[in-house]
């Protein structure tokens, strides 16, 4: 999972990576920010703010049983699909190896609720897709990485999660708890946020009357071939 900031990755897919987990999948978190824009209080040392979030990543990630979770700690509210930071995406995916890659909408979609297409969320989506394809597996891409040891590798899919605009559905009914209790982790996000534990039972109940489920997650199914 490529996410923009501490938390995305479990507003968005908390349910989902928890079935994946117990089902036996070896799962990675990868956070591309700093999450230090993540606030209301301007007081509050940038440095302070991204100790707690990065620690209730952390907590979070526990509570689905994911305890690889990496860092990448560009600043929040800055980042860019730059060759960089596609480069940057690109080594991952050919370190961890991973057959399922989950990440954000890459590109502005107006009927769809608007913390889908923050610049940061947008700049993640488009470059991981980049990476996924065509940099991971073409081995003249990035050649320095080979040098590294980092050989291509081959994605077979991408899920990127949406609220409602989604073709493939998983049903998380019997980890509802388990993904209330990672967003329940990311304190400094969800304590002033009134009634937010029903607000997302809601949402996740009306994603599950789309496919039959009592409770889903929804995504737009991406088939690498």
């Amino acid at each position: 999972m490529v996410g923009a900031h501490p938390d995305d990755p479990d507003f968005s897919a908390a349910g989902t990576l928890a079935r994946l987990v117990e089902d036996g999948a070896k799962a990675t978190i990868v956070i591309c920010t700093d999450g230090s824009e993540g606030g209301e209080d301007p007081t509050i040392p940038d440095a302070d703010l991204t100790r707690q979030r990065y620690a209730e990543q952390c907590a979070a990630s526990a509570e689905l049983g994911i305890h690889d979770v990496v860092f990448l700690g560009h600043p929040d509210g800055r980042l860019e699909h730059t060759l960089e930071f596609r480069k940057e995406i690109t080594a991952l995916i050919r370190r961890h190896r991973p057959d399922l890659v989950l990440t954000h909408v890459p590109s502005i979609a107006i009927d769809a609720p608007i913390g889908s297409y923050h610049p940061d969320h947008l700049a993640v989506g488009a470059a991981t897709l980049a990476a996924v394809y065509p940099a991971s597996r073409n081995p003249r891409a990035f050649r320095e990485l080979l040098q590294e040891g980092l050989e291509p590798w081959r994605v077979k899919e991408v899920w990127i999660p949406t609220w409602n605009q989604g073709d493939f559905w998983v049903d998380i009914s019997s980890v509802v708890e388990t993904k209330i209790a990672a967003l329940r982790a990311h304190e400094s996000q969800v304590s002033n946020w009134e009634n937010w534990e029903e607000g997302f039972r809601k949402r996740m109940r009306e994603i599950g009357e789309k496919a039959g489920y009592e409770y889903a997650e929804g995504f737009k199914r991406i088939k690498i071939w």
